[in-house]
């Protein structure tokens, strides 16, 4: 099915500038189908004469007379000449003949679409017949505000040139709508923009009053003002702004009514933003938090390093210096995985940008001053969340601090290779070194310990318990030594547990 993108590209004739008017216009058409409470239909002519539906706009203010989509189908024929006729206007044209959409009457008012001069299309208003009958203030003078801003589409005044738009959430005419004169006077109040202000603090009629009177009396003397509702208030300027008052906050835009003399009003939509902004604020402290704790976490880690650092350096004992120089080794590593966790919202990170800093660093503390030892990735982890990544990254240190000290001892100069293969929740890692080989690496099928033998339970211990994988030493084919990792990454799997439940 085309969309309106691939028909405005049938349309080489339409210069950039001309596309994006449309664009403007359809992404702010919704406020004139919701006000005149009437289906909308921006049609474009083809190359041989017929009209196309580019894009159309259902109201959410009443029952829309389009259940199907109809963007990219051909408006019949016996429209044509009436299509023709219209877009040689400079206004709006009431059409002669009455439609039956459904069980629905409708009555079609079209307006040309102009931009610097030019007819781009027109935007068709499908009336139903019966959204007129009865009507009360409320409606009368929604739909009087909604024509306006249709009748502005001919003259080439709507969508506003120079709309600033900044809330993330947009009032919308069911929140509620304000109108008011050119002057700034309130002529109508909807009940729901009446009440957004009662929650402010306005307990006033508004009618009769200056809009900008009542929004300015809801404000204390050190409330920030945001510098744009003065405009909003005044219906001056195309605008959005946000009025907080009485611990509760109402998202403002105005919309300028334009006639052919001038401005005569604007539509002033409210939007009660109380519970967001409360909810919104929650997270702020939330984050806050989480970010004071990471903070301490981080702070505790390098106190731990420091203080095992300084007793190494201490100690006179060549076999508790090292032990206490590996202990710093691992606490370093945690904390660099942290660091790296810590800085996003979810604490899931992309494991191949820090495991490939921390495994450099863990060479470049394992080498002595004239070794030249350098690594090569292969293939992507990709995106890992703490239960695994902290793990995985010792296994991968002490593997790699395994290959320095054993596989490269009196040699100047070596290169590991690490592959990686994932698929769901699937791991394999392969560890590849040109070091002194197989037997200067392992023992009895493990990695060869010294001291304590710690490392050689961290592997292990990782690998098949806390992964269910297995770990396997043997020679690589060129020399040097080979250990393949095969894990199942439980983060990973819990979470497809969860959505299959």
């Amino acid at each position: 099915m085309a969309d309106f993108t691939h028909i405005l590209a049938t349309r080489p004739d339409f210069a950039d500038d001309d596309r994006e008017w449309l664009h403007h216009l359809v992404a702010d058409w919704q406020v004139i189908s919701d006000l005149t409470f009437a289906d909308l239909l921006l049609l474009l002519q083809t190359g041989d004469g017929h009209y196309v539906v580019a894009e159309q706009c259902r109201p959410s203010t009443v029952m829309s007379l389009r259940s199907e989509d109809v963007v990219g189908d051909q408006i019949p024929d016996n429209l044509t000449a009436e299509l023709d006729s219209a877009m040689k206007l400079d206004a709006p044209l009431h059409s002669k003949r009455v439609r039956t959409i459904g069980r629905s009457t409708v009555c079609d008012v079209y307006a040309q679409v102009k931009h610097n001069g030019k007819t781009l299309g027109i935007v068709v208003r499908e009336t139903n017949m019966a959204t007129r009958e009865s009507n009360g203030r409320y409606e009368n003078e929604s739909i009087d505000a909604g024509k306006m801003l249709f009748d502005m589409i001919a003259r080439g005044e709507f969508p506003y040139v120079d709309a600033i738009i900044n809330q993330r959430h947009i009032a919308r005419v069911a929140d509620g709508f304000i109108i008011i004169t050119a002057e700034g006077i309130v002529r109508y109040a909807s009940p729901n923009a009446t009440s957004c202000f009662r929650r402010l603090g306005s307990v006033k009629t508004m009618q009769g009053r200056y809009l900008s009177e009542i929004g300015t009396s809801l404000l204390h003397k050190n409330d920030p003002v945001p510098e744009s509702l003065p405009l909003v208030l005044s219906g001056k300027a195309a605008v959005d702004s946000e009025l907080a008052a009485n611990r509760s906050a109402v998202s403002i835009r105005s919309l300028p009514l334009i006639d052919e003399n001038g401005r005569s009003g604007a539509v002033i939509l409210c939007r009660d933003v109380t519970e967001l902004r409360r909810r919104e604020q929650e997270l702020q402290t939330k984050d806050a938090t989480i970010s004071e704790i990471h903070h301490r976490v981080k702070n505790n880690l390098q106190a731990v390093s420091a203080l095992l650092r300084l007793q190494a350096r201490r100690t006179k004992l060549p076999e508790v210096k090292k032990e206490l120089e590996e202990a710093q080794r691992r606490v370093q590593t945690i904390a660099v995985v942290h660091e790296g966790l810590s800085q996003t919202a979810d604490e899931i990170v992309d494991f191949g940008k820090v495991i490939s800093n921390l495994l450099k660093l863990s060479v470049d503390l394992a080498t002595t001053e004239d070794q030249r030892i350098s690594i090569t990735f292969l293939g992507k982890f990709g995106m890992m969340p703490a239960q695994d990544a902290t793990p995985l990254s010792l296994v991968l240190t002490e593997l790699i601090n395994n290959a320095v000290e054993h596989g490269f001892e009196g040699r100047k100069e070596g290169h590991i290779t690490i592959s990686v293969g994932r698929g769901g929740n699937t791991l394999s890692v392969v560890v590849e070194d040109d070091g002194n080989g197989y037997r200067s690496e392992s023992k009895e099928g493990m990695a060869k310990s010294t001291g304590s033998g710690l490392g050689t339970q961290i592997i292990n211990t990782f690998v098949t318990n806390d992964f269910g994988g297995s770990v396997t030493w043997g020679p690589r084919r060129d020399g040097g030594t080979r250990v393949s990792l095969s894990m199942k990454l439980r983060a990973a799997q819990e979470s497809k547990n969860d959505q299959e439940r």
